[in-house]
């Protein structure tokens, strides 16, 4: 999409704030007048950034304040090697809402960022007056036959000293950073974010410098080996969609790109069965990030949800409409 000004104009006002000790970034936008309406806050996805928001935010702000946060590890905030947890992203999102906007939100993920959002909901319900998920990482609906856990478990078991091995030697730094300082150049960026959009012709030079640039960042390799590393640890307990969708009472969107590539599109109404809340939109000609390839098509839909379960007061609305 070609706009007149740069994405970092169009995201509203970046700021830097100070969290358990480090530099996290955050933009906002308020809205033009006063209309008493949830704040939203958006979380993007693995690997983006509040730059990944840049067609959405000017019109959600439209009606509400909006604000856009770089997850720990992501973006513009530090880059860290700690352990990345999905709770240490709700935390540092409760965090925020403690600090910046103390009243109930709309919360608005991709990917990544959908998790995040369940989760906070789930163990923050105070927190949130409704959640707008863009495809949700998670394969806890899928089921397997009963058999197949006690076939596999020997198996498991011969491998895992083997798989131990494996990601030690490739997470070492003189393995590791080599293959990230390969992966972080914007020629691979381009290709790799190709395959997770229908319409390659979103894939234009502001979003590739959006998310290759914070890869250049000091730590960036030392993050990103972290949160492989969490990723694989199988002690820690892990908070489940399927667990945490039927606690839900909220107003719920359910987002799916129909060629998303990154996660299977099948789930979108595996996941719809677990809370009649939940309302699920499934778009057609839409990969992995439907709100950046198919901004004009995926704003609407959230406008439409927003004023359906959120209406403005009819006075204030008769005032904005005589003004």
């Amino acid at each position: 999409m070609n706009t007149t000004t740069t994405w970092q104009q169009q995201i509203g006002h970046q700021r830097d704030w100070a969290w358990r000790g480090w530099q996290i970034r955050y933009t906002f936008m308020r809205a033009a007048k006063n209309l008493d309406q949830p704040p939203m806050l958006l979380l993007h996805g693995f690997g983006a950034s509040i730059g990944h928001w840049r067609f959405n935010v000017p019109v959600l702000a439209q009606d509400r304040t909006v604000y856009a946060l770089d997850l720990l590890g992501f973006g513009g905030s530090e880059k860290v090697s700690t352990d990345y947890l999905v709770t240490l992203w709700v935390e540092q999102v409760h965090d925020f809402w403690q600090t910046y906007i103390r009243r109930p939100m709309i919360l608005v993920g991709n990917s990544l960022g959908s998790l995040v959002s369940l989760t906070a909901a789930a163990l923050y319900p105070e927190m949130v007056s409704g959640l707008a998920m863009l495809t949700l990482p998670d394969t806890s609906v899928l089921e397997n036959p009963s058999w197949v856990q006690p076939a596999i478990a020997p198996l498991k078991l011969a491998l895992s000293p083997v798989a131990t091995l494996a990601k030690a030697f490739l997470t070492s730094p003189p393995v590791f950073n080599p293959f990230f300082r390969f992966i972080r150049q914007p020629k691979i960026i381009r290709a790799w974010v190709k395959k997770a959009y229908i319409d390659t012709t979103s894939v234009e030079d502001d979003l590739v410098d959006i998310l290759s640039s914070p890869a250049y960042d000091q730590g960036a390799a030392d993050a990103l080996r972290a949160m492989v590393n969490t990723m694989s640890k199988r002690n820690i307990p892990q908070h489940t969609a399927k667990e945490m969708l039927p606690q839900l009472t909220i107003p719920i969107l359910l987002i799916w790109g129909q060629q998303d590539v990154m996660i299977p599109p099948k789930l979108g109404p595996l996941f719809a069965r677990c809370n009649p809340r939940i309302q699920l939109v499934e778009l057609a000609n839409a990969g992995h990030c439907p709100h950046d390839e198919c901004p004009d098509r995926l704003n609407p839909i959230l406008l439409d949800w927003l004023a359906s379960h959120f209406p403005m007061d009819k006075l204030l609305a008769e005032q904005l409409h005589c003004t």
